[in-house]
């Protein structure tokens, strides 16, 4: 895993700095974590990523 990663927190956060969320980072692939348990991560290639994406964004 890259070191030097940023990651943004869900919407849903509230935008507060101490809040529970889930947060992503993407780069060359894309890293899920919840921010309780940053250590634990889900990764996905980026085609995997953008395939989510256009579905969880698709019309019903």
């Amino acid at each position: 895993m890259d070191r030097e990663r940023t990651w943004r927190k869900s919407s849903y956060s509230d935008g507060k700095v101490d809040s529970e969320c889930v947060e992503v980072s993407l780069a060359r692939n894309a890293l899920v974590r919840d921010s309780k348990n940053p250590a634990a991560v889900l990764a996905f290639s980026a085609d995997a990523w953008h395939a989510l994406v256009a579905e969880v964004t698709a019309p019903s």
